[in-house]
């Protein structure tokens, strides 16, 4: 379609049109982040915008929870849309993931009030980092999970982590592009869970700034790996500079897994991801 999609950035829908809310997951290698870009270079929402359209016989614009950047997976992700296309929602479903390439999946669909926003709604959102540690880098997940071939201390990494739980000034976290208005989040748990070669890093907050959860992974893979104490990590926090901080780590490892909504809107629940994480022990629900 020669048309280009709206923004679907409106905060409430107007009268006479359906607003959608969808379950998304996506594997991200092999695309620029969630944002359609002018470019024209692959994105997420470019191809669930195409397929929707297809579905809808409309232009379709989403608006998502969180904009993941490229190379980062999503598990979870919330997105909604408005339509004047009347479709039942399995067709929704069916319908996009038919016109949708094997590594972006739509699943579910609930028609939502009016005022139900993916992204003004959220009250919190959850990113795991999947790091698969051993000498030897694994073909199988690649762009999968994040290789650490250094043997990494899971309880020096878990000490540290108990630094950046709390509301906190995160500058020393976010990226220097980063366009969040304040640097304060509130983390509400950040959990280091270890099973065989996986080490998975687990954080619930309000809100992240940009690169928050990688530049978590980078600092506290460096406390594991020896190179610094764990109370360096209450040292960066206080230096409110990006500069203090250390790598950001690779992108192949985060993936947005939950995003949270008030009670009212009754989203439907599925289990954490990532996938092959969801047969291992109840630690990782």
């Amino acid at each position: 379609m020669s048309e280009a999609p709206s923004s679907g950035a409106a905060e409430t829908a107007a009268p006479g049109v359906s607003r959608i809310a969808l379950g998304i997951e996506y594997k991200g290698a092999r695309y620029r982040g969630w944002q359609r870009q002018e470019s024209g270079v692959p994105s997420i929402q470019a191809a669930l915008e195409k397929a929707l359209s297809q579905v809808a016989a409309e232009p379709i614009g989403l608006m998502c929870a969180g904009r993941t950047d490229a190379g980062v997976h999503a598990s979870g992700q919330v997105v909604h849309f408005d339509t004047h296309a009347e479709r039942p929602l399995k067709a929704w479903v069916m319908g996009a993931n038919a016109n949708l390439p094997p590594d972006i999946s739509v699943t579910w669909a609930k028609a939502m009030p009016a005022d139900f926003h993916a992204r003004f709604k959220a009250c919190a959102r959850r990113y795991r980092y999947v790091i698969y540690n051993d000498p030897i880098r694994p073909a199988h997940l690649a762009e999968e999970v994040t290789w650490n071939h250094r043997p990494l201390d899971v309880a020096r990494m878990r000490e540290a982590a108990r630094h950046l739980v709390g509301t906190h000034d995160f500058t020393s976290f976010r990226a220097v592009q980063c366009q969040a208005k304040s640097p304060v989040k509130t983390v509400h748990h950040l959990e280091v869970i270890e099973h065989g070669r996986f080490i998975v890093i687990d954080v619930r907050a309000n809100a992240f700034l940009h690169h928050m959860v990688r530049n978590f992974a980078g600092v506290l893979m460096t406390i594991g790996a020896g190179e610094r104490e764990p109370g360096w990590v209450g040292e960066v926090l206080e230096a409110r500079d990006r500069r203090a901080g250390g790598v950001t780590a690779h992108p192949y490892g985060l993936y947005l897994v939950q995003v949270e909504y008030p009670q009212e809107f009754e989203l439907p629940e599925r289990y954490l991801g990532p996938h092959f994480l969801s047969a291992l022990p109840q630690s990782f629900g």
